[in-house]
């Protein structure tokens, strides 16, 4: 989606400073995920974040797409930092950096740390005895370096608050959408969802990759159900309704979403029933019980269940909490 993005992007008042320590070969897509998702996204989305780059050795960065990056911030960038994300690092990162985000950490500024990034809060005991997601490629290395974390190469992301891990870069956009959904709600994570035509947002306990077979083919993608799903949200579609739009049985479609998205149909429904849900108690002022039809749930009854079994509160203290 273009924008008319001026030159340099209007700051809020008092924003929630993100800041990505990058260095020489840096990724890039780790770093332009986090910046579409805490950067400017034009005048109609209120802007909560700031967001800037920094480097141990400020300046121009080669980059693995073969075009230098400008860097103008140094460490001294994560002194006032909010969150720092890591977008990829070495293994063997250096005192200063260590330093760095360790006061950083003490401060009170939250961690993220994408796929090799996940060396620095390890390097620091952020993760001693804490389960944190590694890529499949690294779990050996973690394992062998820092032998007191608990690596799950499964899942694309893990948050603990103080510090979340994304084995993957792709998770990178999932995991701070993630953020934004846990500090701003629900709509203004799916508002900046869909103005960087994301997909589905996917929870943390969704699989890294899919398994590959040994014999036959790869598995269909789910991506075309999965938006079908979306657009039928206020449907009751039975897992036989979605064997039948995708051409397979129930039981192969099941090993599907297991293997590919680690939950059962049935519970990525109820997900995305329940995001909707805390978008419109956000948002609007409808009543449950209007809620609870538009998101497939049936009655306000079945919809307060679900909420609470979920988010162990009510849909009504959860709307007063964004009044």
């Amino acid at each position: 989606m273009a924008l008319d993005c001026p030159e340099t992007p209007p700051t809020p008042p008092d924003p929630h400073r993100v800041v990505a320590l990058v260095a020489p070969n840096q990724e890039l897509y780790p770093v332009t995920s986090a910046s579409g998702v805490f950067g400017y996204h034009g005048p109609d989305i209120p802007q909560h974040y700031s967001f800037s780059l920094c480097a141990e050795r400020p300046g121009s960065l080669p980059t693995t797409l073969g075009v230098p990056i400008q860097v103008d911030s140094g460490l001294e960038a994560l002194d006032d930092a909010d969150t720092v994300v890591i977008a990829s690092w070495t293994l063997t990162p250096s005192a200063a950096v260590l330093h760095a985000v360790s006061q950083a950490h003490t401060r009170g500024a939250r961690i993220v740390a994408v796929c090799a990034g996940i060396f620095i809060p390890a390097a620091l005991g952020l993760l001693d005895g804490r389960r944190a997601s590694v890529h499949w490629e690294l779990s050996g290395e973690l394992a062998a370096r820092h032998p007191r974390v608990i690596p799950d190469d499964t899942v694309i992301y893990v948050d603990h608050g103080d510090v979340a891990t994304a084995g993957a870069s792709a998770a990178t956009l999932d995991l701070c959408l993630h953020q934004v959904l846990q500090e701003y709600g629900a709509a203004h994570a799916m508002r900046i969802g869909r103005q960087l035509a994301a997909g589905p947002h996917r929870e943390g306990c969704q699989r890294q990759y899919p398994p590959l077979p040994t014999t036959g083919p790869m598995p269909d993608s789910l991506a075309p159900l999965l938006e079908w799903l979306l657009s039928r949200l206020p449907d009751q579609v039975t897992v036989k309704d979605m064997a039948a739009y995708s051409g397979v049985s129930p039981r192969t479609l099941t090993r599907q979403f297991a293997d590919q998205l680690g939950v059962p149909p049935a519970r990525w429904l109820l997900e995305r029933r329940l995001a909707a849900t805390r978008a419109l108690l956000e948002e609007t002022d409808l009543p449950v019980e209007t809620i609870a039809t538009r998101v497939g749930l049936s009655s306000a009854v079945n919809l307060r269940r679900r909420f609470h079994t979920a988010l162990r509160t009510t849909p009504a203290a959860y709307r007063r909490s964004f009044r």
